[in-house]
């Protein structure tokens, strides 16, 4: 069973209706679960993931190429890459609940994968390569346009949040950004690392990810953020 699921509560999130509902339950069963349940003919999001991979690459490149139409390939490239990075596709998902949906293995929900980024970016993927097969391409397109091209500028910002943060350190007159590990938690397989980063020896947010560099990246985001509050 889904975990405070139904099908009219996933279509309403993802504002969708889909003709094939069985199309609903693959998108959300991770491979843990179907290995979990052996022999019951269920198949796991990966082959939806794979096409909504795909799919979105296209819908995503499109936008850009034509709303701005005097940027170069490579400056589109790297805004593109930024638009679909895990952090911006996870924190949609978790938007749509996504993470409530998920169908897992006991081992894989004790572990804190209905929370886990990887996870839910995964999922919005293979929810869109679901909506592709069973609507095709306006309604995929949809989608993702309702809940991932919009407000670019904040959703672009966490992709180069150290440069950005330096560079807006730097425009202030000020000194040294530096990142300080302050804990690792978890399992070997699963740890989650936390960084503070400082100005010039002074503490100015926290972040945490499942590498070094992610929790570097997302306390810079917050620091960015926190320092755009102030101006």
């Amino acid at each position: 069973m889904f975990l405070n699921y139904d099908e009219a509560a996933v279509e309403r999130d993802i504002q969708y209706v889909f003709t094939d509902k069985s199309l609903i339950q693959q998108a959300f069963s991770h491979s843990s679960f179907v290995n979990e349940m052996k022999n019951q003919g269920k198949h796991s999001y990966e082959r939806l993931e794979f096409l909504g991979d795909a799919v979105l690459e296209l819908i995503t490149s499109e936008f850009l190429f034509e709303k701005y139409p005097d940027l170069p390939e490579g400056k589109l490239t790297k805004m593109r890459a930024s638009i679909v990075c895990e952090f911006t596709l996870s924190s949609v998902a978790k938007m749509l609940h996504f993470g409530d949906y998920v169908l897992l293995s006991k081992g894989e929900e004790l572990t804190g994968g209905r929370n886990r980024s990887s996870i839910l970016c995964d999922l919005f993927e293979s929810v869109l390569g679901a909506i592709y097969l069973d609507g095709g391409m306006e309604p995929a397109k949809k989608y993702v346009y309702t809940f991932l091209l919009t407000d670019i500028e904040h959703k672009t910002l966490f992709y180069d949040a150290k440069t950005t943060l330096q560079e807006m350190v730097q425009k202030d007159g000020k000194g040294v950004v530096t990142y300080e590990l302050i804990d690792e938690m978890g399992p070997d397989h699963n740890k989650t690392y936390v960084t503070d980063v400082l100005v010039d020896g002074k503490h100015l947010a926290r972040g945490e990810g499942t590498s070094k560099k992610g929790a570097q990246q997302m306390a810079a985001y917050r620091a960015i953020l926190k320092l755009r509050e102030t101006m």
